[in-house]
């Protein structure tokens, strides 16, 4: 049996149910991704899970023990999570903000401990941010501040990482950064990494596990090859796409051309070709004389 998984249950906002009778268990030393639609539900399971929110009915267990007899500091022990666009207060350095993941281990006046100085050297080092301890994380790049928020989860010591859209808001390259971060730290560490994201592809490059989620449903969970299929993301996303191999790692890579259920309406212009204005025939014909004209009125 898993550490995590949930019992028959229900999140509610108010009097709205989003997920109902939810029966879905973590595998263990694995990068589970949690994919979508925006509204499916997916962030709600997952501060669920990490006991964020509270459910109106069912459980989630972590090590055979529902987390609600559980107390905060035992769980933040067994389980870190990372939420979507944290900050921190002007000036807080990178170091200050690391050592806020070793509180549930402190006693007393929270004294640090050689453990947990410990702790938060090796963070800081398996995520590269040992040269900007002392820096302000407000004065970090993109990739470097989501990097430090990782680092502070890492503090905790904990086994299990929830990571709700670390890669939003992130440009491409930092994107990478970040991802393969979370890889080097699943195989080398054997950290269990539960992760929402938007971006279907990322999922299957770096993923185990897929849960595609429905209005609160899963609609389907497995390999990256079991649940990346037409069928699935057809109804999942509501898009027709080919699905094609990755050329390094042979993985299911998605290309979205239509909306379902609508005819396919290809572009008019031919890759490569230019559109109107942009140099193409077309664009000569009807632009030039505008652009001439323009330039002579100056």
């Amino acid at each position: 049996m898993p550490r995590l998984y949930t019992k028959q249950l229900d999140i509610a906002y108010g009097d709205s149910l989003i997920v109902s009778g939810l029966n879905l268990s973590i595998p263990d030393g694995k990068i589970t991704a949690l994919v979508g639609a925006n509204g499916s539900g997916k962030s709600t399971i997952l501060k669920t899970m990490a006991r964020i929110m509270k459910p109106k009915s069912g459980s989630v267990f972590l090590d055979g023990k529902s987390i609600a007899q559980q107390s905060t500091k035992d769980v933040a022990k067994q389980l870190a999570i990372l939420p979507q666009n944290p900050t921190a207060p002007d000036g807080l350095t990178v170091s200050e903000l690391v050592s806020f993941g070793r509180f549930p281990h402190q006693k007393g006046f929270g004294t640090m401990s050689a453990e947990d100085k410990e702790h938060i050297r090796f963070a800081l080092t398996v995520t590269g941010m040992m040269e900007f301890a002392d820096r302000p994380v407000d004065r970090l790049s993109g990739g470097q501040r989501q990097r430090a928020w990782i680092a502070m989860a890492l503090a905790q010591g904990t086994d299990i990482l929830f990571l709700d859209e670390p890669t939003t808001f992130l440009d491409m390259a930092h994107q990478l950064e970040v991802l393969k971060l979370l890889e080097r730290l699943n195989r080398e560490e054997g950290r269990s990494i539960v992760m929402v994201v938007h971006d279907l592809n990322h999922a299957t490059r770096y993923a185990h596990h897929v849960v595609a989620i429905k209005r609160g449903t899963v609609v389907s969970e497995g390999s990256p090859a079991e649940v990346v299929t037409p069928d699935v993301l057809r109804e999942v996303f509501g898009i027709e796409a080919d699905i094609v191999p990755d050329p390094r790692t042979g993985v299911p890579l998605c290309l979205p051309f239509e909306l379902a259920g609508q005819p396919y309406s290809a572009s008019p212009y031919k890759r490569g070709e230019a559109g109107p204005g942009e140099g193409g025939a077309v664009g000569k014909s009807e632009e030039e004389p505008k652009i001439a004209m323009a330039a002579g009125s100056r």
